[in-house]
């Protein structure tokens, strides 16, 4: 069984780049090697940071891509659990939360609450980690 997999935007944004040192985990997505799960609100911030850091229309093409995946899974949270102490985090962990996701991929230290909570099962990994975790495959 695929991974389920939810990328912060940071995470995203770094793997694009043919250059860049992650972008296996953009194009281990392309080539459905896990499942990348979003909501809406994550395209938008998707969309958003990503027309920051290059031209608007690269970003259109980003999220257009993730959109016509069969690779993606679209999962809206119906609560917002607040975990993380940045409200614009908590997107992240409401997506993987509901869709039972393996993966929150993230080197926000935001995140460092998240394996004190119970009934919480997936993991946050940083970048680096879970691009070695696509190696070992």
């Amino acid at each position: 069984m695929k991974r389920l997999v939810v990328l912060d935007t940071n995470s995203l944004l770094q793997s694009l780049p043919a250059k860049s040192v992650y972008h296996k985990v953009w194009t281990d997505f392309r080539a459905g090697r896990y499942l990348l799960c979003v909501s809406n609100e994550i395209l938008n911030e998707y969309e958003e940071i990503i027309g920051e850091h290059s031209a608007p229309q690269i970003a259109h093409n980003v999220v257009d891509a993730i959109v016509n995946s069969p690779y993606t899974i679209y999962k809206e949270p119906f609560y917002r659990f607040g975990f993380v102490s940045d409200p614009d985090d908590n997107k992240f962990v409401d997506c993987a939360y509901a869709a039972e996701a393996d993966f929150v991929v993230s080197d926000d230290t935001h995140f460092k609450t998240i394996p004190d909570i119970p009934f919480i099962k997936f993991r946050v990994i940083k970048l680096k980690d879970f691009l070695q975790e696509l190696n070992q495959d």
